[in-house]
């Protein structure tokens, strides 16, 4: 099991200081958030994204994912929305990631209409990340928060470039036992997304192991092989501690988890 860092806990830093802060606190890769604000994101040329791959290789560090922002699910122009999907496709290969995480988006739709609606356009943009060595998740969020809801979308696209992301944190909220989720994701599993909070009215993002999700029970079903990404809230919860901090004792804590 290898661990990395989602870089929404390091808002606009800077590449080279997420590269130097991995390594000095012994992960092994990195989600890039990517999102206009960002150091990364799509409207980066060709000079720039060879420059970030320099970076994290001259670290030792690996590109896990690119964390996008497209709404597979959402209601809405379906040029603008696949195009959007192939320009995260381009930019993980570019990146060299394995990943591309996008969001279901369905809003108010039917179930019906938004399983249909995602899996039609995860399966036309499943062949162009075939082609380019990625791999497109589907995470647990809004519309498909839980592991069977996330599973009746990627089982319909039936693709090997298609699979689910298990962010721990939604499928808790909705009372979800981590076994069930893990037995509706396990088949298309690409990365498990940890985090804690204090409770499920409070979801200030806390240390890992400081609050009250079960990583150590999620954790123990996903097994020993592939990536655990901490994605720490920081972007959205100011008051929250300093994510450079605490990395350090994150990794402990997941090493830990791992082996007990």
């Amino acid at each position: 099991m290898k661990f990395a860092f989602s870089t929404l806990g390091v808002p606009g830093t800077p590449v080279p200081e997420v590269a130097a802060l991995a390594a000095s606190t012994g992960w092994h890769g990195v989600e890039l958030r990517t999102h206009p604000e960002e150091p990364v994101n799509l409207t980066m040329g060709m000079r720039e994204r060879a420059a970030v791959v320099d970076e994290f290789a001259r670290a030792g560090v690996e590109i896990v994912t690119v964390a996008g922002y497209a709404q597979v699910a959402a209601a809405g122009d379906e040029t603008v929305i696949g195009e959007e999907l192939a320009e995260l496709v381009w930019l993980a290969r570019d990146l060299g990631a394995s990943f591309v995480r996008v969001f279901p988006g369905g809003g108010d739709q039917s179930r019906e209409t938004a399983d249909a609606t995602a899996a039609r356009r995860l399966a036309a943009a499943a062949e162009t990340a075939a082609d380019l060595g990625v791999r497109i998740l589907l995470e647990t969020h809004d519309s498909h928060r839980t592991g069977t809801a996330v599973s009746r979308v990627v089982g319909q696209v039936g693709h090997k470039h298609v699979g689910a992301m298990w962010d721990v944190l939604h499928p808790w909220l909705e009372e979800e036992p981590p076994v069930t989720t893990h037995a509706a994701l396990g088949p298309y599993l690409g990365c498990v997304q940890v985090k804690d909070v204090a409770s499920a009215k409070d979801l200030t993002p806390l240390p890992l192991g400081a609050g009250i999700l079960p990583l150590g029970e999620c954790l123990a079903l996903a097994g020993d092989d592939g990536w655990v990404c901490w994605e720490y809230e920081k972007r959205w919860y100011p008051d929250a501690a300093e994510l450079p901090g605490i990395l350090a004792a994150g990794r402990a804590h997941l090493e830990s988890l791992v082996r007990s």
